[in-house]
């Protein structure tokens, strides 16, 4: 197994929908900050019902931590519900971004 194929396997991908007072407020230029202080690659992104979709990848221990800042209440806005998902990291992103 090669080493870039090791470090992908302690890769994790959390997929959270984020509900709440969380559009229009920072929420997602702060949740970007928490990303990279975590060295965590993804976006955040608006959606249509007024939630935030979060895809993180990163060290699992990182997308842990990250996961449990988003759940913290000292986010901008309020958090009502994180419906989130781990899975394999896939590697996509070189950032993390907002859309």
């Amino acid at each position: 197994m090669a080493i870039d194929d090791e470090a992908q396997q302690d890769r994790t991908r959390l997929l959270a929908i984020v509900s709440g007072q969380v559009q229009g407020v920072g929420f997602r230029y702060w949740t970007r900050e928490q990303a990279e202080q975590l060295d965590l690659h993804g976006a955040a992104m608006n959606q249509p019902d007024g939630s935030v979709k979060i895809v993180a990848e990163g060290l699992k221990a990182a997308v842990e931590d990250f996961l449990a800042r988003l759940d913290s209440g000292n986010s901008p806005g309020q958090v009502q519900n994180i419906d989130a998902t781990y899975s394999r990291a896939t590697g996509e992103f070189t950032r993390f971004g907002v859309g």
